[in-house]
């Protein structure tokens, strides 16, 4: 999945297309993600006791990954990701590096 945790990104599809939002939690397993602030849902709660009033809590929701377009920290822009591998000095292991397509910078 080419998105983490703290990226910054822009909604693609949905009631909130347009708008940009820092990830808060990404699930790999079904590709999904879960933005500050956007695709908000409201769940009632009701009074658990006598004089508690019932209340509506806002949180937001998983949208799908493939809804998201990462926003590229240096250029501003959405782009795809792309991969750079960076050599490793001897007798270390190469490292790979999320990069901007479109102004080649590393992303991290």
């Amino acid at each position: 999945m080419n998105i983490k945790k703290n990226d910054k990104v822009k909604i693609l599809t949905g009631k909130d297309s347009g708008k940009t939002g820092k990830v808060l939690q990404v699930s790999p397993k079904d590709q999904k993600v879960s933005i500050e602030g956007l695709n908000l849902l409201i769940k009632h709660m009701r009074p658990n006791r006598d004089g508690e009033k019932g209340q509506r809590i806002e949180f937001p929701s998983f949208i799908n990954a493939s809804n998201v377009m990462l926003v590229c920290p240096k250029c501003g822009k959405e782009t795809k990701v792309a991969y750079k591998i960076v050599k490793g000095k001897e007798g270390k292991k190469d490292k790979k590096f999320r990069a901007c397509k479109k102004c080649s910078e590393i992303i991290e």
